[in-house]
């Protein structure tokens, strides 16, 4: 039998073996798509609890109603256009030329945003907490993981500075909302950002979201690039080129990271990985014993909103410091 042969008949085989895995895995990656990163139905990713068997979850939901109950006469509804799709949000209103943006995680409304306004409340701030696109009323199909909501924080920021004369900024991120925020912030477009509130950021969606397939007992290969495609595909992002631990390089405001050692998802070594390449000169980062992903404040409430209202003190005083200076 000659060489060419015998190199053909291991081509056929090699060839055939990745015909029949993609047969099989093609499908699941998919499934692992639509079920996460898709909103297949209007009835998906509403104003809802997203998780009410999570004791947590649910207790965070409830905390956040009570403080929008709480604060509904300082309230009004609000609406952007971005990318061609509606966008809607609530802008809380406490007197103040400056206000915090939340960004939700994934799975996620405006109302689960309530859960972490009140240190921003009581640092000084207004807030505005948003549907996300293709989360709550807002219009959309693909969460494109960060990405182009980045570029509707920017809408947003906008809308806020000409319709509601807000003069400076903080973004504060979620899981996918942190990475948002990165990417918003790190954008010439954001130098009215004052700084940024990070918790449970990732190096890159690609690491986090493997662990998230672990976790529900999905295969990761070679459906975890299989999944990437499909973003690439539907959402029209590259989750290889656009990652937090990019973006944190090009960073100069302020920016607190807030990290959980219990986070399966954004695990200590990465997240110290992050904070290291982060390129501010005045970054902080406050580590919390107990907690899981996005479940660091429901475990540590007053550590974690005092780590908020001194970052955030801390830094408006010095610029308020210095503008007098220059005055």
């Amino acid at each position: 039998m000659s060489l060419w042969i015998i190199i053909s008949i291991v081509l056929f085989i090699l060839l055939s073996g990745i015909v029949a895995m993609l047969y099989v895995t093609m499908p699941i990656a998919k499934n692992v798509y639509e079920q996460q990163l898709v909103k297949t139905s209007d009835e998906k990713w509403n104003r809802v609890c997203s998780a009410p068997e999570n004791e947590e979850q649910l207790q965070m939901w409830n905390d956040g109603v009570k403080w929008g109950e709480e604060n509904r006469a300082f309230m009004q509804e609000v609406s952007v256009s971005s990318d061609g799709l509606k966008l809607y949000g609530e802008y809380y209103n406490f007197g103040s030329d400056k206000c915090a943006i939340i960004l939700p995680g994934r799975c996620e409304c405006l109302i689960y945003s309530y859960y972490f306004a009140k240190p921003y409340k009581e640092a000084g701030l207004n807030v505005l907490v948003i549907d996300s696109r293709c989360h709550g009323k807002s219009d959309g199909k693909y969460s494109t993981i960060g990405v182009k909501e980045s570029e509707d924080v920017v809408v947003w920021k906008e809308y806020m500075k000409k319709e509601h004369g807000v003069k400076s900024f903080w973004i504060h991120g979620i899981c996918i909302g942190s990475g948002a925020g990165l990417y918003a912030a790190s954008s010439p477009d954001c130098t009215d950002v004052s700084g940024i509130v990070l918790e449970g950021c990732f190096v890159s969606f690609r690491e986090s979201f493997k662990r998230h397939m672990i976790d529900i007992n999905k295969p990761t290969f070679p459906v975890l690039d299989l999944v990437m495609f499909n973003i690439r595909r539907f959402a029209k992002v590259n989750p290889y080129a656009k990652t937090p631990l990019k973006a944190v390089k090009k960073i100069h405001q302020p920016i607190l990271f807030l990290f959980g050692k219990q986070d399966k998802f954004s695990i200590p070594p990465k997240s110290q990985k992050l904070f290291e390449a982060c390129a501010s000169k005045n970054k902080k980062i406050v580590w919390f014993d107990k907690g899981g992903h996005s479940h660091l404040r429901i475990n540590n409430t007053e550590k974690y909103d005092n780590a908020i209202k001194e970052f955030v003190n801390e830094h408006e005083n010095e610029k308020s410091g210095k503008s007098l200076l220059h005055n």
